[in-house]
């Protein structure tokens, strides 16, 4: 690393094509970005790029270089993100991470929160990949399924979700109304992660023959929007979609938990435990209000 600013150079000249466009971006002087790689390509000893008429064009050398300094270059931003979370304001970058589904009852939330810390800017990053915290990917993550097992996190039970089984009205006119005694010959709606936390796929997966699930989706947001389309029979929040037929009884199994998570090294400061007090209080009032959601015991 004695040489990172020729190296991170290369990385833009490789990634932009031209010397004006690494230089833009890089905010230099293009001869600056010149020198770069001129001094780098002598100090290596190796032709990192073939110059032409159109640009730079990197090299096998070139491309190697590139990659590997594309993620320092990466590592390095999450490492100021992770630094800027440590101070004992409540200000600056606050991201949290969550499924796309809880984003409705979320944002308010951290609307509010940053209204109240007007010093902040809100980051919600939501999808079903897991951001590493451990990276500063994000400062709170909120997690559905079984307790979070990596290591240097701290997990705090947030929250409980009842869910049901449901179809829509336009299902049953098409298949007729399932039960619990019929469900082998209904079409389900069904994840399209084998690997998936989620306790309702899992239960699904379990308990519906794989020819039944003819409806697949990556995202809960699609689940959702697939059950009311008439899709097949598939899983919703109880009480989320007044217009769903509920198919039977719910079970045990079905109830997903949610939990906050936190990276040990900034679990104790002041922005992500002002983040945390907010969002217990969130759930505090909507527990009183939902009765599909309970707080843990």
């Amino acid at each position: 690393m004695d040489h990172w600013d020729e190296i991170r150079t290369a990385f833009h000249v490789a990634r932009a094509g031209t010397v004006s466009g690494a230089a833009d971006s890089l905010g230099i002087h293009h001869a600056t970005v010149i020198r770069h790689i001129d001094t780098l390509e002598a100090r290596m000893g190796v032709k990192l790029f073939q110059r032409h008429a159109r640009g730079y064009t990197p090299t096998e050398a070139g491309t190697d270089l590139a990659r590997i300094a594309a993620t320092t270059e990466e590592q390095f931003i999450q490492l100021g993100t992770r630094l800027k979370g440590q101070g004992e304001d409540v200000s600056g970058e606050v991201v949290v991470t969550a499924l796309a589904s809880f984003s409705p009852r979320l944002t308010p939330v951290l609307a509010a929160f940053q209204h109240a810390n007007p010093n902040t800017v809100i980051r919600l990053r939501t999808g079903l990949r897991l951001l590493r915290l451990e990276y500063g990917e994000a400062h709170v993550a909120v997690r559905a399924g079984s307790a979070p097992q990596e290591p240097d996190n701290v997990a705090q039970r947030f929250l409980n979700m009842e869910l049901g089984l449901y179809v829509s009205p336009l299902y049953v006119e098409r298949y007729g109304m399932p039960s619990e005694q019929t469900l082998d010959q209904h079409h389900f709606i069904g994840g399209d992660d084998a690997t998936s936390r989620a306790p309702f796929i899992r239960w699904m997966n379990d308990n519906v023959d794989e020819e039944n699930i003819t409806f697949r989706v990556t995202d809960d947001v699609s689940l959702q929007q697939a059950l009311l389309a008439g899709a097949g029979v598939g899983f919703a929040v109880r009480g989320q979609h007044p217009e769903m037929l509920e198919v039977m009884p719910p079970l045990p199994e079905w109830r997903s938990e949610f939990w906050l998570v936190t990276h040990v090294d900034l679990h104790r400061s002041a922005k992500v435990q002002a983040v945390l007090r907010c969002l217990k209080d969130a759930a505090k009032v909507w527990a009183a209000s939902d009765p599909a959601i309970s707080l843990p015991d």
